[in-house]
């Protein structure tokens, strides 16, 4: 399988987020979907939850409870993306916090709709949201293996600012990783 990932990712270059079809769940997404980003509120909170148990199979997806406190909390800044079919195939949590800083407490995309810029966009509407309600700084934890979230992170200005030991809770390290919006 991952031979046949390697040879199609030399044949067809990735899609652009501009591109308009329709997959099936059960398979990769073809070329030419087109996503919507919109808000998450507690109503989408079972989708949320199971396309959560999807993105972080490695023992580290929250609990529904979780997911309900974080749609419920007043202090939420969340959004969803969609297919054009109303499917939800990636979301993002933040917090505004007492201090007015941003947190953003998780961002996950469906393993089927990975590398097409989702992730950016989920970030740059929450960091949107995060500025509407005056937040200044913004911070978020990655674990400290997943070099491709570093990477996007750093890619959008958050710089690593501390190694946080035994961070999650199987053990792993994270990162915290820091951004301004000034």
């Amino acid at each position: 399988m991952a031979v046949l990932k390697k040879i199609r990712s030399r044949w067809w270059s990735p899609p652009s987020e501009d591109y308009q079809v329709e997959p099936e769940q059960s398979v990769p997404a073809a070329i030419g979907l087109r996503y919507d980003i919109r808000s998450l509120t507690i109503s989408h909170l079972d989708e949320c939850w199971r396309l959560d148990q999807r993105c972080f199979v490695d023992g580290e997806a929250y609990s529904r409870e979780t997911f309900e406190y974080l749609l419920t909390a007043p202090e939420a800044v969340s959004y969803r993306a969609t297919t054009s079919a109303g499917c939800m195939v990636g979301f993002v949590i933040g917090l505004v916090e007492p201090d007015h800083t941003g947190h953003i407490t998780t961002v996950g995309v469906s393993p089927d709709h990975r590398r097409r810029h989702l992730a950016k966009r989920l970030m740059a509407e929450v960091e949107r949201g995060f500025r509407q309600r005056n937040v200044r700084i913004v911070r978020l934890e990655v674990r400290s293996l997943n070099i491709a979230a570093q990477k996007l992170y750093e890619s959008l200005g958050y710089a690593v600012t501390q190694r946080l030991p035994k961070y999650y809770s199987n053990g792993g390290d994270g990162l915290l990783m820091i951004k301004s919006l000034a």
